[in-house]
Parts: C-alpha cells; sequence; structure tokens
C-alpha cells in the first residue's frame, strides 16, 4: 500500500520534519522517514532543541567537553546544534542533490530568538551560523518581524539560504517576498551568481486560529471556525503566485534565482475539535513546503487523505477574511500580536536551555 504521506509528493509539494535530536539520527529512524515517508528537509527551532537536550543523556558528553574549554551558554549550544544541524545535512544531502539540485533537502537552524528585532546582530549571527555549519543545504532562521527584514536582504544578498519564521500576516509576508527579491538584485548589480541560493517564507497557521476562533464566536461568526488560517494561507499563495510571475522576478529567473517557497508551519491542529491532519490536508498545492511534527507526520501516515486543496474555495477565502474585517476583528494587529508571542513562545525555550546547559556544565567541572 502507498504511505500516505509520500503521495504528498505526488502533488509536488515537499513534506519537511519539523523536530531534530541524535536519537533520530544515530539509530537510523530519520532515514527511514527519509525512505519510507518521503520526507525532503528538516526543521529545528529553540524549543525543539530544548526538548533534545534536557531529556536525556546524548548531549552530556559534549557539554562536559565544550564546558572544560570555558565557553559561554550559549556558545556551548551553538557547538551541539551545529554538530546536529551538520549531521542531518548530510543525510539529507542525497535529496539534495536530485536532478533538479537544491530544490529540497535542506535542514534549518535558526539565529538566536533574542535577536528577534536586532537586525544587525541576526546578520552577524546569520554568517556565523552559516560559515560554521558549512552546508550547502542548510537553511539559517531568521524571524520576518519588520526589524530583520534588512537582515533578510543582506543575508541573501551575502549568498545565505534563508528560512524567513514567524509570519503570520499577507502585508508582511509581500515585504518578505521583497527583501529576497532585493537581496538577490544587489548579487546581480555586483556580477555574483544567485542560481545557488534557496529560501522559503514559513506562514504559521495554526496559532492564527486559536487567537481568532473565540473573538468569532463573540462576534456571531461561528461558522468561520477554523477557517481564518487556511484563508490567509491561500491568500497567501495567490500573492506567491503573482510576485514570482512578475517581470521584477522574470529578470532574476534569467540569471537562475529560484522563487522563494511558501511553507506551512505550526500545522499541529491545537484544536481537539479539529481533524489532527486538518490543516496538513488543507493545504496541499504545488510548489510548496509544509514541516510537521512527528505526531502530525504519524497522523497522516495513518489516516491523511492526499490531494491538492491549497487553491480550492479562493472567493470563499477572500470573502472569509473580509467578513472577519467588517466585524472590525483587525488581522494586521492579530498577526502582531501573534509575532510578538511567537518571539515570547521562544525565548522561554531557549533562556531554559542555557539554564539547563548551565546545570551540566556546572556539574561536569565539579566533577573534573
Amino acid at each position: 500500500m502507498e504511505n500516505n504521506v509520500k503521495k504528498i509528493h505526488d502533488f509536488d509539494q515537499s513534506i519537511w520534519l519539523d523536530y531534530i535530536d541524535r536519537k533520530i539520527m544515530n539509530t537510523g529512524e530519520l532515514q527511514k522517514l527519509i525512505d519510507e515517508d518521503g520526507i525532503r528537509g528538516l526543521t529545528s527551532n529553540p524549543a525543539i532543541f530544548e526538548k533534545a537536550i534536557s531529556s536525556g543523556s546524548d548531549y552530556d558528553e559534549n557539554i562536559k567537553t565544550l564546558a572544560q574549554e570555558d565557553k559561554s551558554n550559549e556558545a556551548i549550544f551553538y557547538g551541539l546544534a551545529v554538530a546536529d544541524i551538520q549531521q542531518a545535512a548530510d543525510l539529507f544531502k542525497p535529496v539534495y542533490d536530485e536532478e533538479v539540485k537544491g530544490s529540497d533537502g535542506y535542514v534549518s537552524l535558526e539565529v538566536s530568538p533574542h535577536l528577534a528585532l536586532n537586525a544587525d546582530g541576526t546578520i552577524k549571527q546569520a554568517r556565523e551560523l552559516w560559515k560554521a555549519v558549512d552546508r550547502d543545504n542548510v537553511m539559517i532562521k531568521i524571524p520576518g518581524t519588520a526589524q530583520c527584514l534588512p537582515a533578510i536582504k543582506q543575508s541573501i544578498s551575502d549568498g545565505i539560504n534563508i528560512n524567513v519564521t514567524l509570519l503570520f500576516g499577507l502585508e508582511r509576508y509581500e515585504a518578505v517576498v521583497d527583501a529576497y527579491m532585493s537581496g538577490l538584485e544587489v548579487r546581480v548589480e555586483k556580477g555574483q551568481s544567485v542560481d545557488q541560493i534557496a529560501s522559503v517564507a514559513s506562514f504559521f497557521l495554526s496559532r492564527i486560529d486559536v487567537l481568532v476562533d473565540p473573538i468569532l464566536n463573540e462576534k456571531g461568526l461561528d461558522d468561520l471556525k477554523g477557517d481564518i488560517a487556511i484563508a490567509l494561507a491561500r491568500k497567501a499563495y495567490e500573492i506567491y503566485k503573482r510576485e514570482f510571475s512578475s517581470d521584477r522576478f522574470r529578470k532574476l529567473e534569467a540569471k537562475g534565482a529560484k522563487p522563494q517557497r511558501l511553507l506551512w508551519a505550526s500545522t499541529s491542529s491545537k484544536d481537539p475539535s479539529f481533524s489532527d491532519v486538518k490543516y496538513v490536508e488543507a493545504l496541499i498545492g504545488p510548489k510548496t513546503v509544509n514541516t510537521i511534527p512527528m505526531e502530525t507526520l504519524e497522523a497522516f501516515r495513518d489516516h491523511g487523505k492526499a490531494a491538492a486543496r491549497l487553491e480550492d474555495d479562493l472567493d470563499k477565502a477572500t470573502q472569509a477574511l473580509e467578513r472577519v474585517e467588517q466585524a472590525s476583528i483587525r488581522l494586521k494587529d492579530i498577526s502582531q500580536q501573534l509575532e510578538d508571542e511567537g518571539i515570547e513562545k521562544f525565548n522561554k525555550p531557549y533562556d531554559k536551555l542555557l539554564d539547563a546547559i548551565n546545570t551540566q556544565k556546572e556539574k561536569s567541572l565539579a566533577s573534573a
């Protein structure tokens, strides 16, 4: 019987895994996901690393070694993370090297969430991490905050693959597309190549509905419950198709540039009344990526139904967003609130992670 997850690939969407730890790489489990489920990339974030490092002893020896080199807690974390990302990137290298080179096989590593509002710090760390990982098939994650738009442009013009994260609104998404194209244009002006650069724009979904659904309830718009994130994603895809078929992009494409694909993130259902594969099923469509956590992957493998649905009901999506705005629910304000909360959601596990490393470090130094 054909694997349900692998079937998604028939519709020209790539499934990436939103998870990393040493165990899945060392036991061959990740390789099995690549072979059997057709997983074509991997994303990580501070919360995922915090879970991996705090929940077992896989990292203890490395922390001990790095602690003896008198490194800061953050330097120790990135030492561990870079090693993991390199190992994952090597596992995905055959996917990256397939006939359409560089369309998939990417592994993402995030800059410190404390830099989410600091363009200069982000540019500096993106360059350091890119150099440290030293793999063609890595992407550095930069949040799509207004403050980091210049960092996205600069990093692309530096020739760094970028995964733009924490996108919740259509206006910001358009600004991110502009930053990507501007970065490519800078390279073209300098006579540098653009054919090896890849980028994705990560649109976060289920968190939108978690915030909007109770407001819809209050306003008597219960029939739109669970629809707004998907409606926004469908409108984002319209923007993607428009921008990447524009004259502006055609000039870059003539030099070998690739479109910045939309990536659906936060696609596990947070509301127990929804299907656990709701966001995965609704947003299958060509030239897109969906990054999904392990439990959503397993759920889709068990009972997901693959079909191209991303461009279904576009009129309905437009009407839903219009009704929301008419009810004085300002989606722009909601996307800003979600961005602020998203930064906080990554800062907390990151700080917890550094505390866990500090505890390990003190323990190993005391026993040295």
